[in-house]
This record gives C-alpha cells, sequence and structure tokens, in this order.
C-alpha cells in the first residue's frame, strides 16, 4: 500500500538529497497500537528519476508492506507529477494530441508517443473529474488542469493537489492518487470467477482440473 510523503523537494533534490532515508513511518497503519512486528523493510527503486528509491515498511501480522511516496513523485507512473502535469498542459493547450505530441518523445515514434501521451491525459483527467466529485464546492469549473489552475491560483496544480486530496488519496485514481487505473487490455474483458455448477470454475473461483471419463467397466459413478 503507498502512503503519502510529505515533502517539499523537487525529483532531484529527493534523489541528491536520498530523502529515502528521511521518511518516516513511526506505527503500522493497520495496528497503531503496535505488537504486530512493524518494521522497516528496505526501499525499492524507480526508473526516474534515476536514482530514486522508496522507502517501504512491513507489518508481519498482517502480512502487507507500505511505502512513502514522496509529493513530486508520480504514483503507478513513470517520473514526477511536474512531468505528467507538463505533458497533459501541452495537450490541453494544443488543437490536436498529435500536434501537442510533437517533440515530447524523440526517443519513439509517432504512434509510440501517441500512446504514452493518451495514458497521462486518462489519468489525469480521471483523477481530477474524481476530485471535483468529492469537493465540488471548491471546484466548480472543468476538470481540466487549466481550470483547477485558476481556482487553486497555482501553476503547480497536481503538486498542490496531493496534499489537499490527502483524505482521499486511497481511493484516487494514479498518478494523483493511490488507487491503480484499470488499463484496456488489462484483464477487464476476461470472464469473471463462477460458483461451482455454473461454469468452468469451482466454489472458490479456481478452475477445476478436467476429469476423465469413468469407465463403463466399473459400473455407475459415486455420486
Amino acid at each position: 500500500m503507498q502512503l503519502r510523503y510529505a515533502c517539499a523537494l523537487t525529483g532531484a533534490q529527493y534523489v541528491n538529497q536520498r530523502g529515502w532515508e528521511q521518511a518516516s513511518l513511526p506505527r503500522c497503519p493497520l495496528h497503531p497500537q503496535g505488537g504486530c512486528g512493524f518494521a522497516r523493510h528496505g526501499t525499492y527503486g524507480r526508473v526516474s528519476p534515476p536514482g530514486t528509491r522508496v522507502a517501504r515498511w512491513y507489518c508481519r501480522r498482517g502480512h502487507r508492506t507500505f511505502s512513502l511516496l514522496p509529493d513530486c513523485l508520480a504514483a503507478r507512473l513513470s517520473g514526477t507529477l511536474s512531468e505528467v502535469e507538463a505533458v497533459v498542459r501541452a495537450v490541453e493547450q494544443a488543437p490536436s494530441l498529435e500536434t501537442a505530441c510533437q517533440g515530447l518523445r524523440p526517443d519513439i515514434e509517432l504512434p509510440g508517443v501517441l500512446r504514452w501521451a493518451r495514458r497521462r491525459v486518462r489519468a489525469v483527467r480521471e483523477a481530477l473529474h474524481a476530485l471535483k466529485g468529492l469537493v465540488p464546492e471548491q471546484f466548480p469549473g472543468a476538470p481540466t488542469l487549466l481550470a483547477f489552475a485558476a481556482c487553486l491560483g497555482v501553476s503547480a496544480v497536481l503538486l498542490a493537489l496531493r496534499p489537499i486530496g490527502e483524505p482521499f488519496l486511497q481511493p484516487l485514481s494514479s498518478p494523483l492518487g493511490f488507487h491503480p487505473r484499470r488499463m484496456p487490455g488489462d484483464g477487464l474483458g476476461k470472464r469473471p470467477p463462477t460458483r461451482c455448477g455454473a461454469g468452468p470454475a469451482g466454489a472458490w473461483g479456481v478452475a477445476s482440473r478436467p476429469q476423465a471419463p469413468w469407465p463403463a467397466s466399473r459400473g455407475v459413478p459415486p455420486p
């Protein structure tokens, strides 16, 4: 489970200052009274910014890990929130997605850039739409970065929204919140597990092994 690490460092500062070493989670979110074997559980790395590590803890009783994601980093997307916001702003201000993508990723061809940018635009818009629904009185405008910037009076919208949306970060989708987004082709179209007698899956939703035919020489099969 990801949790918010409130810090004012940029991505580069977080790496240079090894911000994960200063991250602290004094008590277990599942067992605040203690006694669950809660302890620091090393770190894990992220591709971007290069050299980034994220601090992690483990609850032995709950069999759950917790990581502290600094405010500067996007959740479940590579890079920082500022980098994600720059892409979405470029798309919002351009006449078309293709125009906005020119020059964004010279290392890959245009179809790949379009998919890369579309994923970020969709993710940010979903998060803004959800946050607008949660606090409509604070964000009366459209669920766009430009509208939210006007409401907040800031230029870095996603960085400002991470602390504002802290009560909703677990159900709020990434890259702002910590809930994983369902992407096309990630299994949503798969047939859900069925109960015993209703399909190929057993009572626990696990497909059973095909049974060999009962030999006629052994008489009537048992019920």
